[in-house]
């Protein structure tokens, strides 16, 4: 399989389009109050409908309530609930098994140690992401355009498909998939103008650089 990737923070039909337009598996639509992204029910309701069966839809929520889970999960019907904030394994496995939805469970990263973590999520789980530690004192738990070391994830296996995030832009997003490894690269503030706008020139490019990478590396082998 190639790599995959996911356009986060959608909040445009013109940030949709571009995004299923130039093949992105996956497109995330943010429900976190604190974010510039941050989507009202009736433009996610319409947002996903337009993506539906293009790519996979992702409800990317941070310590939500059963409430709030249960409007995305009505308004949006996603195939994926993506949990960004501090959820233990026995609220991500409650909220897998109440909504019957898969789950991309987060971690920030900034040091080796900040994996010890991840093996008590795999059986939960059904897809990692690995992103930056957002800056202290900040509002929201990522899409703040911070990397972490990418050389910290080489070598290391996963039970789950696992994304990279945190930093990426169309210009390193290349490096960072030889890097790290990563088999899904996830970019939601790298592809914007500024806070919350997102550039349909710059995800096409993402897209088309990150796909690249992935017959170059068949090419070399």
């Amino acid at each position: 399989m190639g790599i995959q990737v996911k356009i986060c923070g959608i909040n445009s039909l013109e940030a949709a389009d571009a995004a299923v337009r130039g093949g992105a598996e996956f497109a995330g639509l943010n429900f976190h109050a604190g974010s510039p992204r941050f989507l009202k029910l009736e433009l996610a309701r319409a947002l996903a409908d337009r993506m539906r069966g293009r790519a996979r839809l992702v409800a990317l929520l941070s310590d939500p309530s059963d409430d709030a889970v249960a409007d995305a999960v009505r308004w949006v019907r996603p195939d994926l609930v993506q949990l960004h904030g501090t959820e233990p394994p026995e609220r991500v496995a409650a909220i897998r098994s109440r909504f019957a939805v898969e789950i991309v469970k987060a971690f920030a990263i900034s040091e080796a140690s900040d994996f010890s973590r991840v093996r008590i999520y795999e059986p939960v789980a059904d897809r990692l992401l690995f992103d930056a530690k957002a800056p202290q004192g900040a509002s929201r738990p990522g899409g703040h355009g911070n990397a972490f070391d990418w050389q910290l994830l080489g070598g290391r296996t996963f039970s789950r498909p696992w994304f990279l995030a945190g930093g990426l832009t169309p210009e390193n997003v290349a490096l960072a998939i030889a890097t790290s490894g990563a088999p899904g690269v996830d970019v939601s503030s790298g592809v914007e103008t500024s806070p919350g706008t997102k550039s349909t020139t710059l995800i096409a490019d993402f897209i088309a650089n990150a796909k690249a990478t992935q017959f170059a590396s068949k090419a070399r082998a």
